[in-house]
């Protein structure tokens, strides 16, 4: 595939007018998201004759959190010609920490520098929220459910992520998928509205849905607790579960809703059925959710809306010769955790 390595190639580029905003793929290994100023530097580097400047090139992160993102930098990596160091993803990372080490020509690899940067820190700062999530939960199941909250370009990106941090399953086939997981949700209001009753769409469900997803969402019509069991008075042992999403018009679920959904639940003698919670879930009320009875959580906004882990790449040699800006210390930083991924 041709990289855009000049700026030549910059004034040629023209993308159709008639298309999504999000790069495509091909855009995104052509070079076609990278900072301009990459190719100025080609432009200068090889008129210089220097463009194939053997160089050590290493990443570190601003922060502490969860790396993730490095599966994809390999494959963006994957054709041309340059080793690479990198801790995994899902691994805990200190401050300033190198988490990749990028060697070879310049030329090689130095247009994808915003690529690789975007990708990691991206990435990084969705897998950290999910470790948080994570440890709130301690070992109930968490479904990452923030694709309705971010751009679908990066919706399975961000679900990868958050698998890397810690999360079970995602809702996004996508994003499942690349996981080697199942794409898991119940069904949305909508088809309560549409049906019009909630016994109704559960006797559905039984019908087109294997067993593991027969999860039904009791907030649309009526009472929770109630709907609660009319749904397990109609389906019996075939209820898996219920969901929990009441609005924030409706004052959210609270820890009271879910103690007596649950006692209602055992009353009836549904002590098997599952309460899963989603709706602007946090660490914290996953924490006291979980303590009131709450088995499963969908998580989505917390997820999607993670500020960026900041990356940085910088040169650490030149030729052989250790090298650094001003601020940094010349030469290879040791970190024993770095292992040789290509």
């Amino acid at each position: 595939m041709r990289v855009m390595r000049s700026m030549d190639d910059v004034a040629a580029f023209r993308p159709e007018a008639a298309r999504l905003r999000s790069a495509t793929h091909e855009e995104i290994l052509e070079g076609a998201t990278s900072d301009v100023y990459f190719q100025k530097t080609y432009d200068l580097l090889r008129l210089a004759g220097r463009e194939d400047t053997p160089v050590v090139a290493e990443i570190f992160g601003r922060k502490e959190g969860v790396l993730a993102g490095v599966s994809e930098v390999l494959e963006l990596l994957r054709a041309h010609p340059v080793s690479v160091d990198a801790l995994r993803d899902g691994d805990e990372i200190s401050p300033k920490e190198v988490v990749m080490r990028l060697e070879g020509a310049y030329g090689a690899f130095g247009i994808f520098e915003t690529a690789i940067l975007g990708i990691l820190a991206a990435s990084s700062g969705w897998a950290t929220a999910a470790k948080a999530c994570r440890e709130a939960a301690g070992d109930h199941p968490l479904i990452s459910f923030g694709a309705r909250h971010v751009h679908p370009a990066v919706a399975s990106a961000m679900d990868c992520a958050a698998i890397a941090g810690g999360f079970d399953a995602c809702s996004s086939i996508l994003g499942a998928r690349l996981s080697g997981k199942e794409p898991a949700g119940t069904v949305p209001h909508a088809a309560a509205l549409i049906i019009g009753d909630t016994v109704e769409v559960a006797r559905l469900q039984l019908q087109t849905q294997p067993k593991g997803g027969r999860t039904v969402l009791v907030d649309t019509f009526q009472d929770e607790a109630l709907e609660a069991l009319r749904v397990g008075e109609a389906l019996g042992q075939d209820l898996e579960g219920i969901r929990l999403d009441t609005p924030s018009e409706r004052g959210g679920v609270t820890l009271d809703l879910v103690r007596e959904v649950r006692a209602r639940l055992d009353q009836g003698g549904l002590g098997a059925v599952k309460i899963f919670v989603s709706g602007g879930l946090t660490p914290e009320r996953i924490r006291d959710l979980a303590a009131a009875g709450v088995d499963a959580f969908g998580v989505g906004h917390y997820i999607a809306v993670a500020p960026p882990l900041e990356m940085t790449m910088d040169l650490k040699e030149v030729g052989g010769r250790p090298v650094a800006k001003r601020g940094r210390i010349p030469g290879r930083t040791p970190n024993p955790r770095l292992q040789r991924v290509q």
